[in-house]
Protein backbone atom coordinates (compact mmCIF):
# COMPACT_ATOMS: atom_id res chain seq x y z
CA UNK A 1 0.00 0.00 0.00
CA UNK A 2 3.25 2.60 0.80
CA UNK A 3 4.38 1.53 -2.27
CA UNK A 4 1.40 2.46 -4.12
CA UNK A 5 1.05 5.36 -2.44
CA UNK A 6 4.48 6.66 -3.20
CA UNK A 7 4.24 5.69 -7.02
CA UNK A 8 1.33 7.70 -6.90
CA UNK A 9 2.89 10.78 -5.13
CA UNK A 10 6.05 10.66 -7.75
CA UNK A 11 3.39 10.62 -10.91
CA UNK A 12 1.54 13.50 -9.54
CA UNK A 13 5.03 15.61 -9.27
CA UNK A 14 5.46 14.64 -12.49
CA UNK A 15 2.27 16.06 -13.79
CA UNK A 16 2.18 19.23 -11.92
CA UNK A 17 5.75 20.03 -12.44
CA UNK A 18 6.07 21.67 -15.53
CA UNK A 19 2.92 24.54 -14.41
CA UNK A 20 5.44 25.61 -11.82
CA UNK A 21 7.04 27.97 -14.19
CA UNK A 22 10.84 28.37 -13.78
CA UNK A 23 11.15 25.26 -11.13
CA UNK A 24 9.95 23.00 -13.97
CA UNK A 25 12.70 21.11 -15.95
CA UNK A 26 10.68 22.01 -18.70
CA UNK A 27 10.97 25.23 -21.34
CA UNK A 28 8.49 25.93 -24.00
CA UNK A 29 7.98 28.11 -26.63
CA UNK A 30 5.05 29.97 -25.81
CA UNK A 31 5.82 33.39 -27.61
CA UNK A 32 6.18 31.63 -30.93
CA UNK A 33 9.17 32.08 -33.13
CA UNK A 34 9.42 34.75 -36.36
CA UNK A 35 10.86 34.95 -39.51
CA UNK A 36 12.25 38.01 -40.37
CA UNK A 37 14.50 40.11 -43.35
CA UNK A 38 13.80 37.33 -45.41
CA UNK A 39 15.85 37.29 -48.83
CA UNK A 40 16.61 34.98 -51.61
CA UNK A 41 19.48 33.94 -49.39
CA UNK A 42 18.99 34.86 -46.12
CA UNK A 43 16.51 35.14 -43.20
CA UNK A 44 16.72 36.27 -38.98
CA UNK A 45 15.47 33.92 -36.92
CA UNK A 46 13.76 34.95 -33.73
CA UNK A 47 12.15 33.08 -30.60
CA UNK A 48 12.13 33.61 -26.93
CA UNK A 49 12.57 30.26 -24.36
CA UNK A 50 9.53 30.34 -22.02
CA UNK A 51 9.07 28.92 -18.48
CA UNK A 52 5.20 28.07 -19.04
CA UNK A 53 3.38 26.38 -21.96
CA UNK A 54 0.44 28.84 -21.90
CA UNK A 55 0.20 32.49 -20.67
CA UNK A 56 -2.02 34.01 -17.64
CA UNK A 57 -5.41 33.55 -18.36
CA UNK A 58 -7.22 36.94 -19.25
CA UNK A 59 -9.06 37.85 -15.78
CA UNK A 60 -10.10 41.55 -16.76
CA UNK A 61 -13.04 42.61 -18.83
CA UNK A 62 -13.00 44.72 -22.08
CA UNK A 63 -14.40 48.56 -21.94
CA UNK A 64 -16.75 49.02 -24.74
CA UNK A 65 -15.19 50.38 -27.50
CA UNK A 66 -12.81 51.96 -28.99
CA UNK A 67 -9.60 50.30 -27.63
CA UNK A 68 -11.87 48.06 -25.25
CA UNK A 69 -9.04 48.84 -22.07
CA UNK A 70 -9.45 46.37 -19.19
CA UNK A 71 -11.39 47.61 -16.22
CA UNK A 72 -10.30 47.85 -12.69
CA UNK A 73 -6.57 46.77 -14.21
CA UNK A 74 -4.10 47.66 -11.02
CA UNK A 75 -0.35 48.84 -12.93
CA UNK A 76 1.20 47.90 -9.68
CA UNK A 77 0.53 44.33 -9.37
CA UNK A 78 3.27 41.86 -10.37
CA UNK A 79 4.26 41.87 -13.54
CA UNK A 80 4.03 37.89 -13.53
CA UNK A 81 0.58 37.83 -12.42
CA UNK A 82 -0.88 40.59 -15.34
CA UNK A 83 -2.98 39.34 -17.88
CA UNK A 84 -0.99 37.58 -20.78
CA UNK A 85 2.02 37.35 -18.58
CA UNK A 86 4.66 34.98 -19.99
CA UNK A 87 8.12 34.22 -17.76
CA UNK A 88 11.43 33.99 -19.14
CA UNK A 89 13.46 30.53 -18.79
CA UNK A 90 17.24 30.09 -18.54
CA UNK A 91 18.20 27.70 -21.24
CA UNK A 92 19.65 26.45 -24.75
CA UNK A 93 18.06 26.57 -28.53
CA UNK A 94 19.21 24.66 -31.42
CA UNK A 95 18.27 25.18 -34.76
CA UNK A 96 17.43 23.04 -37.81
CA UNK A 97 16.28 24.01 -41.32
CA UNK A 98 15.50 21.61 -44.15
CA UNK A 99 15.13 21.73 -48.06
CA UNK A 100 14.54 19.00 -50.08
CA UNK A 101 18.27 18.64 -50.85
CA UNK A 102 19.45 20.50 -48.06
CA UNK A 103 20.07 20.30 -43.93
CA UNK A 104 20.95 23.26 -41.75
CA UNK A 105 21.61 22.62 -38.05
CA UNK A 106 23.07 24.96 -35.37
CA UNK A 107 25.02 24.10 -32.20
CA UNK A 108 23.02 24.87 -29.18
CA UNK A 109 23.56 28.36 -27.40
CA UNK A 110 22.39 29.68 -24.03
CA UNK A 111 20.21 32.60 -23.87
CA UNK A 112 20.56 35.59 -21.53
CA UNK A 113 18.01 37.27 -19.01
CA UNK A 114 20.04 39.97 -20.03
CA UNK A 115 18.13 39.91 -23.16
CA UNK A 116 14.87 38.54 -21.44
CA UNK A 117 15.64 35.35 -22.47
CA UNK A 118 15.67 36.06 -26.47
CA UNK A 119 17.54 34.26 -29.15
CA UNK A 120 18.60 35.66 -32.86
CA UNK A 121 19.95 34.05 -35.48
CA UNK A 122 20.87 35.02 -38.78
CA UNK A 123 20.82 31.89 -41.42
CA UNK A 124 22.54 32.21 -44.62
CA UNK A 125 23.30 30.89 -47.74
CA UNK A 126 20.23 29.77 -48.64
CA UNK A 127 18.56 29.30 -52.15
CA UNK A 128 16.38 31.77 -54.13
CA UNK A 129 12.41 30.43 -54.01
CA UNK A 130 12.97 27.58 -52.33
CA UNK A 131 10.59 25.93 -49.27
CA UNK A 132 12.75 25.46 -46.35
CA UNK A 133 11.10 23.80 -42.97
CA UNK A 134 12.16 25.16 -39.27
CA UNK A 135 12.32 23.36 -36.18
CA UNK A 136 13.60 25.00 -33.30
CA UNK A 137 14.25 23.07 -29.85
CA UNK A 138 14.90 24.20 -26.94
CA UNK A 139 16.13 22.89 -23.46
CA UNK A 140 17.14 24.21 -20.11
CA UNK A 141 20.56 22.41 -19.67
CA UNK A 142 22.31 18.93 -21.83
CA UNK A 143 20.49 16.49 -20.35
CA UNK A 144 16.99 18.28 -19.64
CA UNK A 145 13.49 17.40 -21.82
CA UNK A 146 13.63 19.17 -24.94
CA UNK A 147 10.52 21.25 -26.51
CA UNK A 148 10.14 22.09 -30.11
CA UNK A 149 8.04 24.51 -32.21
CA UNK A 150 8.21 24.19 -36.09
CA UNK A 151 7.33 26.66 -39.23
CA UNK A 152 8.09 27.09 -43.02
CA UNK A 153 8.65 29.85 -45.44
CA UNK A 154 10.12 30.20 -49.23
CA UNK A 155 12.71 32.61 -50.04
CA UNK A 156 12.79 35.50 -52.42
CA UNK A 157 12.88 34.91 -55.87
CA UNK A 158 16.04 36.66 -57.76
CA UNK A 159 15.80 39.83 -59.11
CA UNK A 160 15.36 38.48 -62.89
CA UNK A 161 12.39 36.50 -62.07
CA UNK A 162 9.04 36.97 -63.04
CA UNK A 163 7.35 35.10 -60.23
CA UNK A 164 3.60 36.03 -58.46
CA UNK A 165 4.00 37.18 -54.93
CA UNK A 166 1.21 37.68 -52.72
CA UNK A 167 1.89 39.71 -49.07
CA UNK A 168 -0.51 40.96 -46.90
CA UNK A 169 -0.24 44.14 -44.28
CA UNK A 170 -1.62 45.33 -41.09
CA UNK A 171 -0.96 47.81 -38.22
CA UNK A 172 -2.01 49.24 -35.11
CA UNK A 173 -2.66 46.21 -32.33
CA UNK A 174 -3.42 47.13 -28.81
CA UNK A 175 -3.75 43.59 -26.68
CA UNK A 176 -6.66 44.79 -25.02
CA UNK A 177 -8.85 45.38 -28.27
CA UNK A 178 -8.52 41.78 -29.38
CA UNK A 179 -11.60 40.42 -30.99
CA UNK A 180 -11.57 36.63 -30.37
CA UNK A 181 -10.90 35.64 -26.56
CA UNK A 182 -9.22 32.62 -27.66
CA UNK A 183 -6.87 33.15 -30.59
CA UNK A 184 -6.52 36.79 -30.23
CA UNK A 185 -7.18 38.89 -33.43
CA UNK A 186 -9.41 37.50 -36.51
CA UNK A 187 -7.20 39.24 -39.19
CA UNK A 188 -4.45 36.84 -38.92
CA UNK A 189 -6.44 33.80 -39.12
CA UNK A 190 -7.94 34.79 -42.35
CA UNK A 191 -4.65 36.55 -43.31
CA UNK A 192 -2.96 32.91 -42.69
CA UNK A 193 -5.84 31.32 -45.25
CA UNK A 194 -4.24 33.52 -47.77
CA UNK A 195 -1.06 31.75 -47.81
CA UNK A 196 0.91 34.69 -48.44
CA UNK A 197 4.30 34.82 -48.79
CA UNK A 198 5.74 37.47 -46.16
CA UNK A 199 3.73 40.26 -43.99
CA UNK A 200 4.54 44.02 -43.30
CA UNK A 201 3.54 44.90 -40.10
CA UNK A 202 3.85 48.47 -40.16
CA UNK A 203 3.97 49.76 -36.49
CA UNK A 204 2.00 50.22 -33.38
CA UNK A 205 2.58 46.22 -32.71
CA UNK A 206 2.41 46.85 -28.77
CA UNK A 207 0.77 49.93 -26.82
CA UNK A 208 3.26 50.86 -23.93
CA UNK A 209 1.15 54.12 -23.10
CA UNK A 210 -2.47 52.36 -22.92
CA UNK A 211 -3.52 50.57 -19.93
CA UNK A 212 -3.41 47.14 -19.03
CA UNK A 213 -0.37 48.23 -18.37
CA UNK A 214 1.44 51.19 -18.68
CA UNK A 215 4.66 50.28 -19.61
CA UNK A 216 6.39 52.78 -16.72
CA UNK A 217 9.29 50.90 -17.05
CA UNK A 218 11.82 48.13 -18.79
CA UNK A 219 9.83 45.09 -16.81
CA UNK A 220 6.55 46.46 -18.03
CA UNK A 221 7.24 47.34 -21.84
CA UNK A 222 8.75 44.02 -22.18
CA UNK A 223 4.91 42.53 -20.75
CA UNK A 224 3.47 43.81 -23.41
CA UNK A 225 5.23 41.81 -25.78
CA UNK A 226 5.20 38.78 -24.25
CA UNK A 227 1.45 39.28 -23.87
CA UNK A 228 0.82 40.01 -27.79
CA UNK A 229 3.19 37.35 -28.87
CA UNK A 230 1.29 34.78 -27.08
CA UNK A 231 -1.79 34.73 -28.63
CA UNK A 232 -2.38 31.60 -30.78
CA UNK A 233 -3.54 33.75 -33.97
CA UNK A 234 -0.34 35.40 -33.79
CA UNK A 235 1.84 31.86 -33.10
CA UNK A 236 0.24 30.39 -35.86
CA UNK A 237 0.69 33.27 -38.79
CA UNK A 238 4.57 34.28 -37.84
CA UNK A 239 5.63 30.46 -37.69
CA UNK A 240 4.36 30.03 -41.22
CA UNK A 241 4.90 33.91 -42.34
CA UNK A 242 8.21 35.41 -42.50
CA UNK A 243 7.88 39.63 -41.16
CA UNK A 244 9.30 42.48 -41.98
CA UNK A 245 8.55 44.58 -38.53
CA UNK A 246 8.83 48.63 -38.64
CA UNK A 247 8.21 50.27 -35.55
CA UNK A 248 6.29 53.34 -34.82
CA UNK A 249 5.51 55.97 -31.59
CA UNK A 250 3.68 53.54 -29.57
CA UNK A 251 5.64 49.91 -29.72
CA UNK A 252 9.05 52.91 -28.33
CA UNK A 253 7.82 54.92 -26.38
CA UNK A 254 4.47 57.17 -26.22
CA UNK A 255 2.31 59.20 -28.60
CA UNK A 256 4.09 60.99 -31.50
CA UNK A 257 7.12 59.88 -29.81
CA UNK A 258 10.52 61.28 -31.01
CA UNK A 259 13.96 61.69 -29.85
CA UNK A 260 14.00 63.95 -27.35
CA UNK A 261 10.62 63.40 -26.13
CA UNK A 262 10.36 63.01 -22.46
CA UNK A 263 10.77 59.60 -20.55
CA UNK A 264 7.43 57.53 -19.98
CA UNK A 265 7.32 57.17 -16.30
CA UNK A 266 10.88 55.55 -15.64
CA UNK A 267 11.18 54.17 -19.51
CA UNK A 268 13.32 56.32 -21.82
CA UNK A 269 13.55 56.76 -25.44
CA UNK A 270 16.73 54.54 -25.29
CA UNK A 271 15.08 51.77 -23.46
CA UNK A 272 12.71 51.96 -25.65
CA UNK A 273 15.47 51.17 -29.01
CA UNK A 274 16.73 48.35 -26.38
CA UNK A 275 13.73 46.62 -26.08
CA UNK A 276 12.69 47.16 -29.81
CA UNK A 277 16.20 45.67 -30.50
CA UNK A 278 15.99 43.24 -28.63
CA UNK A 279 12.13 41.85 -29.56
CA UNK A 280 11.85 42.71 -33.03
CA UNK A 281 13.67 39.97 -35.49
CA UNK A 282 15.86 42.63 -37.28
CA UNK A 283 19.53 42.40 -36.58
CA UNK A 284 20.52 45.70 -39.60
CA UNK A 285 19.56 48.81 -39.88
CA UNK A 286 15.47 49.77 -39.35
CA UNK A 287 15.48 51.44 -42.83
CA UNK A 288 16.03 48.50 -45.75
CA UNK A 289 14.76 47.64 -49.10
CA UNK A 290 14.16 43.72 -50.28
CA UNK A 291 13.20 42.59 -54.06
CA UNK A 292 10.82 40.08 -54.41
CA UNK A 293 11.83 38.80 -58.41
CA UNK A 294 11.69 40.88 -61.59
CA UNK A 295 8.00 42.76 -60.67
CA UNK A 296 8.37 43.94 -56.90
CA UNK A 297 10.73 45.84 -54.32
CA UNK A 298 9.31 46.76 -51.13
CA UNK A 299 11.14 49.79 -48.83
CA UNK A 300 10.72 49.56 -45.43
CA UNK A 301 11.55 53.02 -43.76
CA UNK A 302 12.50 54.46 -39.90
CA UNK A 303 10.14 57.42 -38.91
CA UNK A 304 10.91 57.98 -34.93
CA UNK A 305 14.93 57.66 -34.65
CA UNK A 306 15.79 60.85 -37.37
CA UNK A 307 13.29 63.00 -36.76
CA UNK A 308 12.93 66.36 -35.99
CA UNK A 309 10.79 67.86 -33.18
CA UNK A 310 7.28 67.75 -34.34
CA UNK A 311 6.36 70.87 -33.46
CA UNK A 312 9.36 73.00 -34.51
CA UNK A 313 8.87 75.15 -37.41
CA UNK A 314 8.49 73.67 -40.85
CA UNK A 315 10.94 74.64 -43.48
CA UNK A 316 14.00 72.75 -45.75
CA UNK A 317 15.99 71.46 -42.45
CA UNK A 318 12.54 69.94 -40.62
CA UNK A 319 12.51 65.88 -41.50
CA UNK A 320 11.20 62.73 -40.15
CA UNK A 321 13.80 60.90 -42.41
CA UNK A 322 16.50 62.62 -41.84
CA UNK A 323 19.25 63.39 -44.60
CA UNK A 324 21.47 60.00 -43.99
CA UNK A 325 18.06 58.07 -44.63
CA UNK A 326 16.89 60.30 -47.42
CA UNK A 327 19.93 59.88 -49.38
CA UNK A 328 19.93 56.13 -48.90
CA UNK A 329 16.29 55.93 -50.12
CA UNK A 330 16.48 58.18 -53.54
CA UNK A 331 19.84 56.06 -54.00
CA UNK A 332 18.36 52.32 -53.98
CA UNK A 333 14.74 53.36 -55.64
CA UNK A 334 16.60 55.00 -58.78
CA UNK A 335 18.54 51.67 -59.11
CA UNK A 336 16.14 49.91 -58.77
CA UNK A 337 14.70 48.08 -62.14
CA UNK A 338 11.83 46.30 -60.28
CA UNK A 339 8.37 46.80 -62.03
CA UNK A 340 6.40 47.80 -58.96
CA UNK A 341 7.92 49.73 -56.04
CA UNK A 342 6.21 50.36 -52.77
CA UNK A 343 6.95 51.93 -49.86
CA UNK A 344 5.76 50.38 -46.42
CA UNK A 345 5.55 53.35 -44.58
CA UNK A 346 4.81 53.07 -40.67
CA UNK A 347 2.78 56.87 -41.15
CA UNK A 348 0.32 58.14 -43.91
CA UNK A 349 2.20 60.14 -46.70
CA UNK A 350 -0.89 61.67 -48.41
CA UNK A 351 -3.69 61.17 -46.06
CA UNK A 352 -5.70 63.29 -45.57
CA UNK A 353 -5.39 63.35 -41.96
CA UNK A 354 -7.20 64.76 -39.16
CA UNK A 355 -6.71 68.30 -39.47
CA UNK A 356 -6.50 69.13 -35.26
CA UNK A 357 -3.77 68.45 -33.14
CA UNK A 358 -1.88 66.21 -35.70
CA UNK A 359 1.58 67.12 -36.15
CA UNK A 360 3.89 63.83 -36.52
CA UNK A 361 3.61 62.68 -39.92
CA UNK A 362 4.45 63.68 -43.86
CA UNK A 363 0.38 64.44 -44.54
CA UNK A 364 0.31 67.07 -41.56
CA UNK A 365 1.07 70.61 -42.02
CA UNK A 366 3.46 70.40 -39.30
CA UNK A 367 5.92 68.85 -42.31
CA UNK A 368 4.59 70.15 -45.56
CA UNK A 369 7.91 70.88 -47.19
CA UNK A 370 9.18 67.44 -46.55
CA UNK A 371 5.78 65.81 -47.22
CA UNK A 372 5.62 67.96 -50.49
CA UNK A 373 9.16 66.86 -51.85
CA UNK A 374 8.20 63.44 -51.14
CA UNK A 375 4.40 62.99 -52.23
CA UNK A 376 6.24 64.98 -55.57
CA UNK A 377 9.17 61.97 -56.02
CA UNK A 378 7.35 59.30 -54.88
CA UNK A 379 5.05 60.09 -58.22
CA UNK A 380 7.67 60.42 -60.44
CA UNK A 381 9.08 57.38 -59.29
CA UNK A 382 6.24 55.80 -60.11
CA UNK A 383 5.83 54.42 -56.45
CA UNK A 384 2.67 53.20 -54.44
CA UNK A 385 2.47 53.82 -50.83
CA UNK A 386 0.96 51.39 -47.53
CA UNK A 387 0.48 52.98 -44.10
CA UNK A 388 -0.16 52.03 -40.96
CA UNK A 389 -0.94 54.33 -38.14
CA UNK A 390 -4.16 55.43 -39.05
CA UNK A 391 -7.23 53.57 -37.62
CA UNK A 392 -9.66 53.47 -40.35
CA UNK A 393 -9.18 51.76 -44.27
CA UNK A 394 -8.84 53.95 -47.32
CA UNK A 395 -7.21 54.32 -50.65
CA UNK A 396 -6.56 57.95 -51.23
CA UNK A 397 -4.67 59.67 -54.59
CA UNK A 398 -2.80 62.72 -53.78
CA UNK A 399 -4.91 65.41 -55.69
CA UNK A 400 -1.48 67.20 -56.66
CA UNK A 401 0.60 64.07 -57.63
CA UNK A 402 -1.61 61.27 -58.18
CA UNK A 403 0.22 59.42 -55.61
CA UNK A 404 -1.85 56.66 -54.50
CA UNK A 405 -2.02 55.44 -50.68
CA UNK A 406 -3.53 52.48 -49.07
CA UNK A 407 -4.30 52.59 -45.18
CA UNK A 408 -4.43 49.11 -43.88
CA UNK A 409 -6.91 50.36 -41.02
CA UNK A 410 -6.53 48.59 -37.56
CA UNK A 411 -6.04 45.25 -36.40
CA UNK A 412 -9.39 44.78 -34.94
CA UNK A 413 -12.42 46.69 -35.12
CA UNK A 414 -13.08 48.10 -31.91
CA UNK A 415 -9.62 49.88 -32.41
CA UNK A 416 -11.33 51.72 -35.72
CA UNK A 417 -11.54 55.38 -34.38
CA UNK A 418 -10.47 58.87 -35.75
CA UNK A 419 -12.34 59.63 -38.68
CA UNK A 420 -16.23 60.26 -39.73
CA UNK A 421 -17.37 57.43 -41.83
CA UNK A 422 -19.62 59.80 -43.79
CA UNK A 423 -16.88 62.48 -44.29
CA UNK A 424 -15.47 61.74 -47.84
CA UNK A 425 -13.11 63.24 -49.68
CA UNK A 426 -12.41 64.28 -52.87
CA UNK A 427 -8.92 62.28 -51.98
CA UNK A 428 -10.70 58.99 -51.30
CA UNK A 429 -11.45 56.64 -53.53
CA UNK A 430 -12.13 54.18 -50.51
CA UNK A 431 -13.29 55.00 -46.91
CA UNK A 432 -13.98 52.62 -44.46
CA UNK A 433 -13.96 53.14 -40.54
CA UNK A 434 -13.60 49.26 -39.48
CA UNK A 435 -10.74 47.01 -39.22
CA UNK A 436 -9.24 44.88 -41.34
CA UNK A 437 -6.03 44.27 -43.00
CA UNK A 438 -4.66 44.81 -46.75
CA UNK A 439 -3.09 41.91 -49.28
CA UNK A 440 -0.74 43.03 -52.50
CA UNK A 441 -0.84 40.66 -55.06
CA UNK A 442 1.85 40.86 -58.09
CA UNK A 443 1.23 38.94 -61.66
CA UNK A 444 1.55 38.72 -64.80
CA UNK A 445 -1.40 38.07 -67.63
CA UNK A 446 0.64 37.47 -70.96
CA UNK A 447 3.75 40.06 -70.51
CA UNK A 448 1.48 42.22 -68.44
CA UNK A 449 2.41 42.95 -64.97
CA UNK A 450 -0.60 43.63 -63.01
CA UNK A 451 -0.66 44.57 -59.02
CA UNK A 452 -3.87 44.32 -56.99
CA UNK A 453 -3.91 45.93 -53.44
CA UNK A 454 -7.13 44.63 -52.25
CA UNK A 455 -8.70 45.57 -48.75
CA UNK A 456 -10.16 42.82 -46.59
CA UNK A 457 -12.16 43.12 -43.31
CA UNK A 458 -11.90 40.98 -39.99
CA UNK A 459 -13.57 38.71 -41.24
CA UNK A 460 -11.39 37.86 -44.00
CA UNK A 461 -14.03 39.34 -46.70
CA UNK A 462 -13.03 41.63 -49.60
CA UNK A 463 -14.14 45.16 -49.02
CA UNK A 464 -12.17 46.74 -52.27
CA UNK A 465 -9.82 46.06 -54.90
CA UNK A 466 -7.75 48.44 -56.94
CA UNK A 467 -6.33 46.95 -59.61
CA UNK A 468 -3.23 48.57 -61.84
CA UNK A 469 -1.29 47.26 -64.80
CA UNK A 470 1.87 48.51 -66.08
Amino acid sequence: MRRTFLVLVLIFAVLVTPAQGQNSEQVYFTNGFKIGELTDSSAILWTRLCSSEKPVPIKHTQKGAPFRSPIDFDNNMPVNEMDGAVEGSFGQISIEVRSKDTVINTPWQYVSEYRDFTFKHRLSGLKSNTTYSVTIRGRKYNKAPISQIQGVFTTAPKANEAVPVLFTSSTCQYFWSYDDPKRGFKVYDNMLKLNPMFHCQTGDYVYYDKPGPMAYNLELARHKWHAINSWPSLNNFYNNTPLYLQKDDHDLLKDDAMPTSSPFGELSFEDGLLIWNEQAPIMDKSYRTFRWGKDLQIWMVEGRDFRSDNKAPDGMEKSIWGKEQIEWFKQTVEASDATFKILSSPTPVVGPDRAKGKTDNHSNASFKTEGEWLRKYLSEQKMFVINGDRHWQYVSVDPVTGLMEFSQGPSSDSHAQGWDQNDKRPEHKFLRVKGGFLAVKVYREGNTPIVEFIHYDVDGNVVNKETIRR
